[in-house]
């Protein structure tokens, strides 16, 4: 569809797409990592928790990035902006293809990490910017329907990908993609390269910008307050919770700086992050059960992989496809809820949302060791359309609260809460998992006297873990439920 912008033409669906490939790219680096994570162990010979450094970095560095958004998005032309991420983006793939494999190198493949961090931590939050800016409010719901194929599907899609590419060699029209790490970057690394050489053809100024000041101590409170939140929970898997000085202290601390960020944005008269949007009712309930619906979301699936792989023996790649139909359902019916949304409304769309989740998740509570792998797959894919029903819709909903004025301002606060909401539910499920999995755990003596009966309680103790991460994602997505009393009903969240 062709517009207009300062008296020249421009076509804003190519826009939009070109914008969408970079989140593509920038989508699949965010989870494809965990699969890979054996074989760069092996390759950089480096322990897991030296391995995981990659997506500790990752995380922290994208959690630091998306308050920053809303600055950048109104003080930069767009098109800059997404050509930054973009080369960003390209930059640190490219560093992290090709590190060299010593442990001594390790550094520079973290290094890959944190560029390509900064890149998505920009791209992701600005395509929503942009989509309220270019888009009439009843078009909106559309175009987030569109959004929600990079939201959901690339997070599903990249371990399975990563999988499949490291099973074996491939070759794809004459071209053979060989089942070595590096191949893993290879796809992101070419769609992100298309996206950067379209960007400054295609891609227009679609925010009014303005010469606001950056008010550096907002950035030092944001950056040292989110850094050391997230970093403290990103410990929580390995050093438990009771660890002070890089657990307890660190989350204490960071409370303490965003709270002191918070309070100097309602001083000022221009602020970094305006906070005020929580005012607004209908953006603060939507924003309320995007948390818990991304907390219900990722309490499966951070732990459903690896109860196949762990309990049921599959292999990554097995596990993966085992998901994958749920991946490809998110991504069929994201764009059908856009639609949907301006038909139906917020309210009714999300009850069908989380009660599908809800009904999807109960029966992973009673799992069991034997349990059908297309029980599985199915109940998965019943939550993953939950969850395409409800995730854009209500993001759609709670931008459309707030006046276009506010909507980059709204669109970091978002993007914020739903960050820290996915490393807080990590956090949770892998320290309740690994706990109540250690306290049922049979005596180790019982290894030498009986090894058949120790294996039977050892995975036993393992499905008990399982069983109370699923339990709280089902209590999650109840009381997502129960919030849409206070969610206005129909189409009145439309404006």
């Amino acid at each position: 569809m062709s517009v207009t912008q300062n008296g020249k033409g421009y076509n804003r669906t190519l826009a939009f797409t070109i914008m969408m490939l970079a989140a593509i790219s920038g989508s699949l680096m965010q989870t494809s990592l965990g699969t890979a994570l054996p074989s760069l162990m092996k390759a950089f010979d480096i322990s897991i928790s030296t391995a995981q450094q990659a997506t500790t970095w990752f995380l922290l560095t994208n959690g630091i990035m998306v308050p920053l958004s809303a600055y950048l998005a109104n003080r930069v032309p767009t098109k800059y902006l997404q050509l930054f991420a973009s080369f960003a983006l390209l930059i640190g793939i490219a560093i992290s293809m090709l590190t060299p494999e010593n442990s001594n190198s390790w550094w520079i493949f973290v290094a890959g990490r944190i560029v390509t961090a900064l890149g998505v931590g920009v791209i992701m939050p600005l395509l929503q910017i942009v989509i309220i800016n270019m888009y009439a409010p009843e078009e909106r719901g559309t175009a987030m329907g569109m959004m929600g194929l990079v939201v959901g599907m690339g997070p599903a899609i990249g371990p399975t990908l990563t999988g499949w590419i490291l099973k074996e060699n491939h070759t794809i029209l004459g071209i053979t993609l060989s089942d070595h790490w590096q191949s893993i970057f290879v796809i992101p690394f070419i769609i992100i390269a298309i996206a950067t050489i379209l960007t400054p053809i295609f891609v227009k100024n679609f925010i009014q910008t303005s010469k606001i000041k950056m008010d550096y101590f907002s950035v030092v409170l944001s950056t040292v307050g989110f850094g050391l939140f997230l970093w403290g929970f990103t410990n929580v898997s390995t050093q438990g919770w009771g660890d002070w000085s890089q657990v307890i202290l660190p989350i204490s601390a960071g409370i303490i700086v965003v709270i002191l960020f918070g309070w100097r944005q309602l001083k000022l008269d221009k602020p970094f992050l305006d906070i005020r949007v929580f005012m607004n009712k209908e953006f603060t309930i939507a924003s309320a059960q995007i948390i818990l619906l991304t907390m219900a979301m990722y309490g499966v699936e951070m732990m459903l992989p690896t109860y196949l792989q762990n309990v049921r023996g599959l292999n990554p790649f097995d596990s993966g496809l085992t998901l994958m139909w749920g991946a490809l359902c998110l991504g069929l019916i994201s764009p059908i809820a856009g639609i949907l949304y301006n038909k139906v409304g917020t309210k009714r769309l999300s009850f069908v949302g989380f009660s599908m989740l809800a009904l999807g998740t109960l029966p992973y509570i009673y799992l069991t060791p034997e349990t059908p792998t297309l029980l599985i797959t199915v109940l998965y894919t019943m939550r993953m359309a939950g969850v395409a029903l409800t995730m854009m819709p209500l993001t759609t909903a709670a931008m459309s609260a707030l006046p276009d004025s506010m909507g980059s301002h709204g669109t970091a606060a978002n993007n914020t809460v739903r960050q820290v909401a996915s490393s807080v539910v990590v956090a949770l499920m892998t320290s309740v998992v690994q706990n109540v999995t250690s306290n049922h755990l049979p005596s180790s003596s019982l290894k030498t006297t009986d090894p058949i009966l120790y294996a039977s309680k050892a995975l036993n103790a393992s499905m008990d873990g399982f069983q109370i991460a699923f339990i709280l994602s089902f209590i999650f997505a109840v009381i997502g439920i129960f919030l849409l009393i206070f969610l206005k009903s129909g189409k009145e969240s439309n404006k």
